[in-house]
């Protein structure tokens, strides 16, 4: 599998600093190559080059439409699941990543 480009969005590009970790470690342990930013939702338009998924933060889900609209379609939009971001799971969210390329 090729280098996956993530980005996580939330609402001040910090709460996601923990999961950016876990996600990375998941990677590691998985053999996926992965790349995963974090920003602000109000910075999302200047960071998509070469992100192959976006996924926001629950506390940002409200932006989902607006953020896809922006990227019309070109990269996966979806908001991180609830249980997984409140543990910090980054294996499922890494799996959540995966499964959206690959729709």
């Amino acid at each position: 599998m090729k280098k996956i480009n993530i980005l996580l969005v939330c609402n001040a590009g910090m709460s996601t600093s923990l999961l950016i970790e876990k996600i990375e470690k998941a990677g590691v342990d998985q053999a996926i190559e992965t790349s995963v930013d974090a920003r602000p939702v109000d910075d999302v338009k200047n960071h998509l080059k070469e992100k192959d998924v976006i996924l926001l933060g629950p506390q940002v889900r409200f932006k989902e439409k607006q953020i896809k609209a922006l990227v019309a379609d070109e990269i996966p939009v979806a908001v991180i699941d609830m249980s997984a971001y409140g543990t910090m799971n980054g294996e499922k969210v890494l799996q959540q990543a995966i499964s959206l390329i690959k729709e």
